[in-house]
C-alpha cells in the first residue's frame, strides 16, 4: 500500500527543499504503524505570528493522528511535528499489540495433582 502525501501552505512559499524534507520526514510513519493511508502537512504562517506546522495522519478504520507545532524555523517544526506523531503511532501500536485477545487456556488457573 502506497502512502499518499499532501503538502499545502497558506502564506507560505512550497520549495522543493521544503516539500522534499517533510516527504522524508513522513516516509517514515508506517514503520511505526502500518495502516497509515495518508499524510497531510499543512504549513501556515500568520502575519505577525511565528509559522505554525500541522501534520494530520490518517489511517484504516477512521483512525487520525494530528499534531501540530509553532517556531522560527519551519524546518525543525516539521521534525518536531513529525516526532509527536511517531510517538502517538507507537503508542496506538503497542494498545493494539498488547490487548490482543489471549484465550481461555492462558486464563484457566492451573490444576493441582495433589489431592488431600
Amino acid at each position: 500500500m502506497e502512502l499518499q502525501f499532501d503538502i499545502t501552505g497558506k502564506h507560505v512559499e512550497i520549495t522543493d527543499a521544503l516539500r522534499k524534507h517533510a516527504q522524508d520526514r513522513v516516509s517514515k510513519f508506517p514503520r511505526y504503524y502500518s495502516s497509515i493511508t495518508k499524510v497531510e502537512v499543512k504549513i501556515e504562517r500568520a502575519e505577525g505570528h511565528l509559522p505554525t506546522v500541522e501534520i494530520i495522519a490518517r489511517g484504516e478504520h477512521s483512525k487520525v493522528f494530528v499534531a501540530r507545532e509553532s517556531g522560527a524555523d519551519i524546518f525543525t517544526c516539521i521534525d518536531m511535528a513529525t516526532h509527536k506523531i511517531e510517538r502517538q503511532l507507537t503508542k496506538k501500536k503497542t494498545r493494539e499489540r498488547d490487548n490482543k485477545y489471549v484465550g481461555p487456556a492462558a486464563s484457566a488457573p492451573p490444576e493441582s495433582s495433589e489431592e488431600v
